[in-house]
């Protein structure tokens, strides 16, 4: 818990500073999309631990404080901004906390409620008072309480009316406000949104850079520069548009779309593209359809998300505040490009050439529309410039949609638990010494890459995992992208992790991982077969799990990885080679294995990442045949596979062998039979083709 209010209180601290930049004076230190990031990290901080919850929190206030060349203005009723949503998942919890504060059954809202979607225009929000239809007074929002007066400013904006329209019926929706009388009222106080159109912007950029005068980021600061100018002469030149989206003052309105139609009326600018939307669905499909970037680039002006309002203003006013902002109104964001996150870890990656690469392992965070737990590092050089350590507040970005980077550390943030990193003396794959080419640390084991490559695609191979999806290129293009280090890696990556790869989409990451996660359990003589041991093949591997079967007497139908491991770590040698068919050196090899440290971790972390190893039930034909015989098999056969013909074996009494000696009773041959073929034939033991084998077993 302290651990928790510290970071609350780093938070809020580092949130305001960047805030006071922003709206005060005009100055971006990060990215909006960073900032979003902190702010929704804070907000579900606090509503998980409000206790923690303070005044001074910026998710309790709207924006900065009013500038002092300006006069100020206390406006009646507070003019708020929205909390963030960046998922689906989040608008869900959005509309279960106003369930829960309105003690409403569950999912009452998801049922019956409908909503109010508007395009989230990148400008700067306002006010503006109206007195017997004419327009006296403009400012900007402020603090909530105090803004600016900007009134000149503003009236230099034909979108806004200077004079409102004396409302007509035919003008909006009669069926819709039928029940209102509407006319011009003695005071009216609407609010809306003052932008900039993006080519008005590139061409007011690019005449300001000839004259080397002021550029701006963005379309957003430049129009909070432009109706802040003392000189409204200044702003008359910038050619800002207004959008307005609803009336503050009392006129009967019972739902925010009649807002809008009364905007109209009375001669607002109102934004086309907002819409009704008949479920929570109905707004995704809105702001989705907006996601779109081709969609996006449509528009005249910058947008970063949508608006969802509840539309029934008796909901809206009886749910209230929280903090800054209404409860039943939410901006759900566009997937931003850049996210703030933590560092949990740096990871050693070797790539087949053996060239060392550094992996941050990230908390899970959204980015560009997916989830993301890996960032590339580059190099060591890379870590020591960006300062970086494990357990660091970061900025990833994606820009260009590419693999993740992290751009900036927010060494503010820092706790001081936060631990250096060390670059290893030894290769983590072979323990071979690491050397250093320049910027580029490399295994000295000019072999070490290619092998673990090797490795990998045994680990996932047919009579192993059999993961069909992750065939050698795959592979070995998540390991030089930093993906893997070692075969227990392929079960802790995610969609994110593959889709943002050039050549791989949505579909096939999902598609990858579902392989992945499908094959999660597996049979203990196939998971021995998985270790890549040496000497130890597919029948020597169904011998040794009969022995740890037999041994750990287990009536279950899986075993533990660490029963596995105790059992080979209390065998000997000798007692190995009393297993028939295991001689000295499978006896040696298998020992060894099992002792070394580095395969210790390994299956340790393969029972971390969740294998589940599971007990063949083996069913035993009644007829056994072909008790007493043994069987070699080679080439490919039509009509069963090869682990079909082998428990056809096995079920008829019969024992298999991976090689060929005296003692071989059978060897089947398929197509494109091996050298097996040629030494059955040069020892004279019996072939069998297809077919006389399946009579035979028949």
């Amino acid at each position: 818990m302290r651990e928790i209010k510290n970071r609350i209180e780093k938070l809020k601290k580092e949130i305001n500073r960047y805030r006071y930049a922003y709206h005060v004076l005009d100055k971006s230190l990060i990215s909006d999309a960073a900032l979003d990031s902190l702010k929704k990290e804070l907000f579900d901080l606090e509503m998980r631990y409000p206790e923690f919850i303070t005044p001074d929190s910026p998710t309790q206030r709207v924006a900065g404080k009013p500038l002092k060349g300006f006069k100020k203005v206390r406006r009646e009723t507070p003019m708020l901004s929205f909390n963030d949503a960046f998922s689906e998942q989040d608008m869900r919890d959005w509309l279960k906390r106003i369930e829960n504060y309105l003690n409403l059954t569950t999912d009452y809202l998801l049922q019956t409620t409908n909503f109010y979607c508007e395009l989230k225009i990148d400008g700067l929000a306002v006010e503006l008072v109206y007195e017997n239809g004419i327009f006296i007074q403009g400012s900007t929002r402020g603090d909530g309480q105090i803004g600016e007066d900007i009134t000149q400013n503003l009236k230099t904006i034909e979108a806004i009316p200077l004079k409102l329209e004396t409302p007509r019926q035919n003008k909006f929706d009669a069926g819709q406000v039928k029940n209102l009388e509407l006319k011009i009222p003695p005071r009216l106080v609407v609010r809306g949104e003052v932008f900039i159109n993006k080519k008005d912007f590139e061409k007011m950029n690019k005449d300001a850079q000839k004259k080397d005068g002021k550029i701006f980021a963005n379309p957003r600061n430049m129009a909070a520069g432009s109706v802040r100018q003392l000189d409204s002469k200044i702003t008359t030149g910038r050619k800002l548009d207004s959008f307005q989206y609803s009336i503050a003052t009392d006129l009967g309105q019972k739902t925010h779309e009649e807002e809008h139609l009364m905007l109209k009326a009375f001669g607002f600018k109102i934004n086309s593209h907002n819409q009704s939307a008949k479920s929570l669905e109905e707004v995704f499909k809105f702001r989705n359809y907006w996601g779109e970037k081709k969609n996006r680039e449509k528009l005249p002006y910058e947008i970063d998300g949508i608006v969802a309002i509840i539309n029934d203003n008796k909901i809206f006013k009886t749910a209230g505040v929280i903090g800054k902002a209404p409860r039943a109104a939410i901006a759900y964001k566009f997937s931003a490009k850049e996210a703030t996150t933590i560092v949990e870890d740096i990871k050693i990656q070797v790539g087949r050439t053996g060239a060392l690469t550094p992996v941050a392992i990230l908390r899970e965070v959204g980015l560009s529309g997916i989830k993301i737990t890996h960032a590339t590092l580059h190099n060591f050089d890379q870590i020591k410039r960006l300062g970086l350590k494990i357990g660091d507040t970061v900025i990833v970005s994606r820009a260009g949609d590419v693999i993740p980077q992290i751009m900036r550390v927010l060494k503010e943030l820092r706790t001081g638990k936060e631990k250096d990193f060390k670059i290893p003396m030894r290769c983590p794959i072979d323990n071979t010494k690491i050397v250093a080419e320049g910027v580029i640390y490399r295994c000295s084991n000019p072999k070490c890459g290619a092998k673990n490559s090797r490795f990998l695609r045994h680990f996932v191979s047919r009579a192993a995992f059999d993961i069909r999806g992750l065939g050698g290129k795959i592979l070995d293009r998540f390991l030089d992208e930093g993906l893997i280090s070692d075969a227990a890696d392929i079960f802790e990556l995610k969609e994110g992790d593959i889709s943002v790869l050039e050549q791989f989409g949505e579909k096939s990451a999902q598609n990858i991982i579902r392989e992945i996660n499908e094959h999660k359990k597996i049979y203990l003589a196939r998971f021995i077969y998985s270790l890549g041991i040496l000497h130890i093949g597919e029948e020597t591997s169904r011998l040794l799990a009969a022995q740890v079967i037999a041994k750990i007497k287990n009536q279950k139908s899986k075993i533990k990885i660490n029963d596995i491991l105790k059992f080979f770590q209390n065998i000997s040698i000798n007692e190995l080679q009393k297993i028939p068919d295991i001689g000295p050196k499978v006896a040696q090899s298998v020992y060894d294995w099992f002792c070394e440290e580095r395969n210790i971790k390994f299956l340790e972390k393969l029972d971390k990442v969740g294998i589940i190893i599971e007990v063949l039930k083996f069913q035993s034909s009644k007829v056994q045949k072909l008790n007493g015989k043994t069987f070699v098999l080679t080439g490919s056969l039509g009509l069963m596979s090869r682990d079909q013909a082998k428990e056809k074996i096995r079920g008829l009494g019969g024992d298999i062998s991976e090689s060929v000696s005296k003692k071989t009773d059978y060897v089947v041959v398929g197509s494109e039979p091996g050298s097996k073929y040629e030494k059955a034939k040069e020892l004279g033991v019996k072939i069998l083709d297809e077919k006389d084998f399946l009579n035979m077993v028949k």
